[in-house]
């Protein structure tokens, strides 16, 4: 029986693509890194080709990460929920489920956001500090709320999410609304694909 659903933040629970992506040119000329001219274009590739298109060493990810995350607190007042996922979360906490967020955000970013919010659904909110290493931080939780793969499920909507949860043997609901596209999966694929928000729950009454 399911128990835990974690969540995405970024693409998943917030619409942020465009401040995202103006926040990352910002700081683009400070770290020598190529500005995004197409964010379309630049999603259709796997990772490892955005960064290496982007001319962004991953040795100068965590000093960027620090960076955008400050620069992300000044943005929040324009960053929104996608639209039906209050309503979503809400009954989904009635259903009984324990919510959590997993995201390469700042704890600080998401608690203040959701704050602005009002809306207090999520009992942990962990931030995952690497990007690449998001399954790591999903079994530390696991281990620490002595919960089985099989009673937990992921949303989110980036490639690395499927990745990580692959590795756990967690099920994991796509998110079609958000980073990338489902299309560049390749190999691994999701356990259920949500095209709007509303289907997150019809998945959840399958389980």
């Amino acid at each position: 029986m399911v128990k835990l659903l974690m969540f995405d933040f970024d693409g998943t629970l917030v619409d942020s693509q465009n401040i995202s992506v103006n926040i990352y040119n910002q700081l683009a000329d400070k770290y020598h890194v190529r500005k995004i001219k197409s964010f379309d274009s630049i999603k259709r590739l796997p990772l490892h080709e955005r960064f290496r298109t982007l001319n962004f060493p991953i040795y100068k990810l965590p000093l960027f990460a620090a960076d955008f995350a400050k620069q992300y607190k000044h943005s929040l007042e324009s960053i929104a929920l996608v639209t039906g996922m209050r309503e979503i979360l809400i009954e989904l906490k009635k259903k009984g489920y324990e919510l959590a967020i997993v995201s390469s955000n700042s704890e600080s970013n998401i608690r203040d956001f959701l704050g602005k919010k009002q809306l207090n659904v999520f009992e942990t909110i962990i931030n995952s500090h690497n990007i690449l290493g998001k399954d790591k931080v999903i079994k530390k939780l696991l281990i620490s709320k002595k919960l089985e793969p099989s009673e937990v499920i992921y949303v989110g909507d980036e490639i690395r999410d499927v990745s990580s949860c692959k590795k756990l043997d967690i099920k994991i609901i796509w998110a079609n609304w958000g980073y990338d596209l489902l299309e560049m999966l390749q190999g691994e694929q999701p356990d259920y694909i949500a095209y709007f928000p509303e289907d997150i729950l019809s998945i959840m009454d399958l389980q």
